[in-house]
């Protein structure tokens, strides 16, 4: 009963209209007073900020902070594949024959995920990896590995939670909300970086100037709140660590895996 009223609620606010109002809200100089109890309220690290509380106008301004330099160590091993954003492990291991196996209970497609983009047949036998970003988290999306970035595609769609209940129980969640998908060719195949729009993430925005060349830490995109990234990794071309699986906490640039030989 309760979660079928969870559910329904849920349809009736994934519209973009109320993403966009919440979006409003959040750039709007009236939200600059909400800064320290939202900070307080998900015990983010302020300390790490690029800038001090006072000198953020908005709300939004905040939740897209950068971070002081040095805060997050990027593996410079040229083999290893790091996490592009701070997050929760949500989702990981093989894909199977195109299908992303049980995240939260669902199984997922990769051409449902990827639009039926014809890329997808490069990733039916690879690897996935699903991030969470909690509002905790620090929003930047960071290049997981050095190469160059061969097409970046635009997904309409909704903006249902990405959280424990919207995954376990709105139905197909990664695939159905927005995403802007970055294909980046290295040095043995292909990664495709999916960011996940969510409820109350009024977009998902590209770091201005774009360029072709993907330099493994720098940045790649943001979120205007929480949300989730999926990377795939072409068939054949990527190790997991060994502890790589659901529960486990990972840092911007820590190392996720390694691509294999040419």
């Amino acid at each position: 009963m309760w979660i079928w009223l969870f559910r329904a609620m849920t349809e009736l606010t994934s519209r973009k209209s109320i993403s966009r109002l919440t979006g409003s809200f959040a750039q709007s100089s009236a939200s600059r007073r909400f800064i320290p109890r939202f900070a307080r309220m998900y015990g983010i690290r302020v300390e790490e900020a690029e800038k001090p509380l006072k000198d953020y106008n908005t709300l939004n301004e905040f939740f897209t902070r950068r971070l002081k330099p040095g805060m997050r160590m990027i593996d410079s091993d040229s083999t290893v594949v790091v996490s592009p954003v701070d997050a929760l492990v949500t989702g990981a291991g093989p894909i199977d024959a195109g299908t992303i196996v049980n995240v939260k209970g669902q199984d997922y497609t990769i051409d449902e995920l990827l639009n039926q983009s014809p890329r997808t047949e490069n990733y039916k036998n690879g690897y996935y990896a699903v991030l969470y970003l909690s509002p905790t988290d620090y929003h930047r999306i960071h290049v997981p590995v050095d190469g160059t970035i061969e097409e970046r595609d635009y997904i309409p769609g909704k903006v249902y939670p990405v959280n424990e209940f919207g995954l376990r129980h709105m139905r197909r969640v990664l695939s159905r909300n927005e995403r802007l998908v970055t294909y980046i060719r290295h040095s043995v195949g292909e990664t495709a970086v999916v960011k996940v729009g969510a409820l109350n993430v009024s977009s998902i925005r590209y770091t201005e100037p774009q360029t072709r060349q993907a330099e493994k830490g720098a940045e790649l995109a943001y979120f205007e709140f929480g949300s989730t990234v999926v990377l795939l990794m072409e068939d054949d071309t990527f190790i997991p660590r060994s502890d790589l699986a659901v529960g486990l906490r990972v840092k911007m640039g820590e190392r996720l895996g390694s691509l294999r030989s040419e």
